[in-house]
């Protein structure tokens, strides 16, 4: 699993192409400021069953300390599968997704994700200092 997280000020996205053909179409546009905004690459080792409850319990952990550096309640989720060469299979990632937005709403978060399997226009506008833009890979 790799995350490229920021701490923004103001995320805006919206829906431009579907990347899967059997999704149902959609024309979304969002916003929300003070935010964390997650993108997350699951890569196809993160499918394992024996890894699954770790890998999620990490993003959890590293979600969950990145907003709390800024205490920010407001996270959206992108899956972004640019990070790695290697992408997991959207019938691993979607849900994925899902759980960790689930998890993160049931301690208090507010959660939005973006639409799974599109491709989306973005406005992000990030803090400066260094912490605001964290790399992580989990294992």
């Amino acid at each position: 699993m790799k995350l490229l997280c920021f701490q923004a000020k103001r995320f805006r996205w919206k829906t431009h192409s579907k990347t899967l053909a059997h999704l149902p179409d959609q024309d979304v546009e969002e916003e929300i400021a003070e935010t964390v905004v997650i993108f997350v690459h699951a890569e196809p080792a993160d499918n394992q069953e024996q890894r699954r409850e770790s890998i999620l319990r990490k993003t959890l952990k590293h979600i969950k300390w990145l907003a709390n550096k800024r205490d920010l309640k407001n996270i959206v989720i992108h899956s972004f599968t640019h990070l790695g060469a290697e992408t997991a299979e959207a019938a691993f990632a979607e849900p994925f997704i899902g759980d960790v937005a689930r998890r993160l709403q049931e301690t208090g978060y507010h959660v939005r994700t973006t639409p799974f399997g599109y491709f989306c226009e973005w406005d992000l506008s990030v803090y400066g200092e260094s912490l605001a833009k964290v790399w992580k890979e989990i294992h």
